[in-house]
C-alpha cells in the first residue's frame, strides 16, 4: 500500500502554520496531517508559507498539496489562487468558494439568495447606531470578525452598551465586523466529503460546552467540552441538518471537504447555519476527524481520502505554450 500511495501522489506538500490569527492551530492540525499520510508512505513534507516563499514553494515541485492552514492567507483563496497559477493541484475548495466562505457575510448573502436558513445580521462601523443594531436583531447578539474564525474576536452581547466595546475587540481582527442574530438552542457541526452530486455529510456532532460557551478555550483546550457522535438526534433532525449543510456547500460551490456549524433553534427545533470552514481543524480535538471515526473512517484514511480529491479549478492543456515574442 505505501509505494501504491507514494507512486499515486507523488512528492505532497503540507501547508500549515502560516500567518493568521489561527497559526496555533493550524500548527497542531498540519503536525497531524503529516505524521499521518508519512505513517501511510507518502512522501509528505512539511511547507509554511510563514517561513517560506512562493518562490520556494514553486521550487519545491510538489505534485499536490494538502491546504492545513486555517484563517487569511490559506483558507480565503489568496493561496488557492496561487496554487492555480503554478498547476498545483491543492485540497478543499477552489478559489471563488474559499473567498466567499472566508466572508461570513457574503456567504450568509448566498445562503439567503438559496433560501437557506441563517440567522439575521447587519455589518458594524464605529458609527452604529448601537441602539437602532440592538432593536433590529434583539438582544442577546454575537458580535465577531466577518473574516476570522475560532471565534477569535467573538463577543455575546446582552445590553446596548456593550456593543461599542464589542465591536472595537472584533476590530482588532478584521476592518470588517457584523452582529449576528443570537439563537438559543443546541450547537452542531457537520461535515462534508466530495463534490457535486457526490459529496456526502459525514456523521453530525453535537457540542455542550461548559456553561453553553464554545469558546476558543474550549474549542481547542478544555477537556471539560462534551463532543456527542453519534449526535442523539432524532433520525429525521440528523438527515434534516445533514441536507441542510449539504446544500450550504453547494451553494458556496465547495468541493474536495468542508465542515458547517449549526444552531438548533430551541423555541421551534429549526436549524439555523452559522458559517462554514473550508480547511476544518485536524486537531486532536477537531471534530471531521471525529465525525469520520463515526462513520469507520480512521484519521489516517480520511487524510488520504481528502489528499486524493486534490484538484485545480483550471485545467490547461497539456499543448499549450505561449505566444512567440514579436
Amino acid at each position: 500500500m505505501s509505494a501504491h500511495l507514494r507512486a499515486e501522489f507523488g512528492k505532497v506538500g503540507v501547508l500549515f502554520g502560516g500567518r493568521s490569527a489561527e497559526r496555533e492551530i493550524s500548527l497542531m492540525s498540519g503536525g497531524g496531517v503529516i505524521k499521518a499520510l508519512q505513517s501511510q508512505g507518502v512522501d509528505a513534507h512539511a511547507f509554511d508559507p510563514a517561513q517560506r516563499s512562493l518562490a520556494d514553494l514553486a521550487a519545491e515541485k510538489f505534485d499536490r498539496v494538502f491546504i492545513a492552514l486555517h484563517g487569511r492567507y490559506g483558507e480565503d483563496g489568496t493561496l488557492q489562487g496561487a496554487l492555480e497559477q503554478m498547476g498545483i493541484p491543492y485540497t478543499g475548495p477552489g478559489v471563488l468558494a474559499s473567498a466567499i466562505a472566508m466572508d461570513k457575510a457574503m456567504t450568509k448573502r448566498v445562503w439567503l439568495f438559496n433560501g437557506l436558513s441563517t440567522p439575521r445580521f447587519a455589518m458594524l462601523t464605529a458609527s452604529s447606531d448601537w441602539t437602532a443594531i440592538a432593536t433590529t436583531l434583539g438582544l442577546p447578539l454575537i458580535v465577531k470578525p466577518a473574516h476570522e474564525g475560532s471565534t477569535l474576536g467573538l463577543t455575546k452581547v446582552t445590553s446596548v452598551d456593550q456593543l461599542p466595546a464589542a465591536y472595537a475587540l472584533a476590530a482588532k481582527f478584521d476592518k470588517a465586523v457584523m452582529a449576528e442574530e443570537f439563537i438559543s438552542g443546541m450547537e452542531l457541526t457537520c461535515p462534508v466529503l466530495g463534490a457535486g452530486d457526490a459529496a456526502r455529510a459525514l456523521p453530525v456532532v453535537r457540542i455542550v460546552a461548559p456553561e453553553d460557551n464554545y469558546d476558543y478555550q474550549n474549542k481547542y483546550f478544555s477537556d471539560e467540552t462534551q463532543y456527542l457522535c453519534p449526535s442523539q438526534l432524532p433520525a429525521p433532525l440528523e438527515k434534516q441538518v445533514q441536507q441542510l449543510v449539504l446544500d450550504s456547500y453547494r451553494a458556496i460551490g465547495c468541493r474536495g471537504w468542508a465542515r458547517a456549524d449549526v444552531m438548533i433553534r430551541e423555541s421551534d427545533g429549526v436549524p439555523f447555519l452559522l458559517e462554514i470552514n473550508t480547511s476544518p481543524g485536524m486537531t486532536g480535538h477537531s471534530l471531521v476527524p471525529m465525525s469520520a471515526a463515526a462513520s469507520g473512517m480512521p484519521y489516517e484514511q480520511l487524510c488520504i481520502e481528502i489528499l486524493r480529491m486534490a484538484a485545480l479549478d483550471l485545467q490547461v492543456s497539456k499543448d499549450w505554450a505561449p505566444p512567440a515574442s514579436g
